[in-house]
């Protein structure tokens, strides 16, 4: 993660203007604003522990909306997948989630469309070596056993950062397992090496000591994305507007006062502070607009998956932009 990033006027009204055009579509006019709040709507909110779970506690979405007639479900997943999935069966209108998943889920069908995504985070993932490994450099995981959570940002990224060293995927040998079961196995000396995604990164590297080997600087931009329906999209991007607009602001406030988000996201996850300390302190903090470069990045990732045949067909990553793009 760039941890220069910051976020500018500029940007942030470059978000707003590309939501507000779909907005200006929908009202008439300010006058018939009255008429429009009336009607009762619902925003129901997929989320994972992390920074929508600092969005929920805050209370102030739920102000924002409250003029627009709008009430909010908030409901709690394990991981970003299963969000996809209950997005398919209509049980939720938005939520966030990593850059392999959403990938997998327009190739199965899935109604999703890119409502926004976080600056690019490189340092929220790694490739992690026991502490008096021999493995120096990523040449030399060749023929090494590198545990990771298959068809995940971390799958994609093993396979640009290999290249870069001038390795192909089929030069390592490749163990599908979870963040969990690879942490697991990585203590027990039964991998070599374990390509992982915050806060296991962290976590790792103070209680086992482990050291890491490359992170996606220069290789990935590993952003994280914020999706919703395209019908419901298509009909509330008033909505969606301010919901953005309250992650951008939490953004700000967070990069400000970084001691205050390690806490805070200390508690939602239930990890100690010094471990989320670490993690903060590699994060990039910014929400941007859907862009058609974005969507370039991901259909990189999508090809890259369509290769490996880990996806059955190829998809058009651009069919699942904004409607307002």
């Amino acid at each position: 993660m760039k941890s220069k990033y910051q976020v500018t006027p500029t940007r942030r009204q470059f978000l707003l203007q590309s939501l507000h055009v779909a907005v200006a579509a929908t009202l008439a006019s300010a006058a018939a604003l009255p008429a429009y709040a009336a009607t009762q709507r619902e925003l129901r909110i997929g989320y994972q522990k992390g920074v929508l779970s600092l969005l929920k506690g805050r209370g102030t979405l739920e102000q924002r909306l409250a003029p627009l007639g709008v009430t909010i479900k908030w409901i709690e997943f394990s991981a970003g997948p299963v969000q996809l999935e209950a997005l398919g069966v209509g049980s939720i209108d938005f939520g966030d989630v990593g850059e392999a998943p959403p990938i997998f889920s327009q190739a199965a069908g899935s109604p999703l469309v890119y409502v926004a995504a976080t600056v690019p985070r490189t340092a929220l993932e790694a490739v992690l070596v026991p502490a008096g490994s021999g493995i120096k450099t990523v040449a030399d995981l060749k023929g090494k056993k590198i545990a990771f959570n298959k068809g995940s940002n971390v799958h994609y990224f093993l396979v640009k950062l290999l290249e870069k060293a001038g390795l192909r995927y089929t030069d390592v040998t490749p163990i599908f397992l979870s963040p969990a079961d690879a942490r697991a196995a990585f203590e027990t000396g039964a991998v070599d090496a374990w390509a992982i995604w915050e806060p296991y990164l962290a976590a790792a590297e103070k209680t086992l000591s482990a050291r890491i080997l490359a992170d996606a600087t220069g290789v990935v931009k590993n952003r994280a994305y914020y999706f919703s329906s395209k019908d419901y999209a298509r009909n509330n991007v008033d909505v969606l507007n301010i919901l953005i607009d309250e992650l951008g602001k939490l953004d700000v406030w967070a990069r400000a006062n970084r001691n205050g988000f390690a806490t805070e996201l200390s508690g939602v996850l239930g990890l100690p502070k010094p471990v989320v300390d670490i993690m903060v302190r590699r994060y990039s903090f910014g929400t941007e607009a859907i862009t058609p470069a974005i969507l370039a990045e991901q259909q990189v990732i999508a090809d890259t998956f369509y290769e490996l045949k880990l996806l059955p067909k190829k998809i058009l990553v651009h069919e699942a932009a904004p409607p307002w793009l």
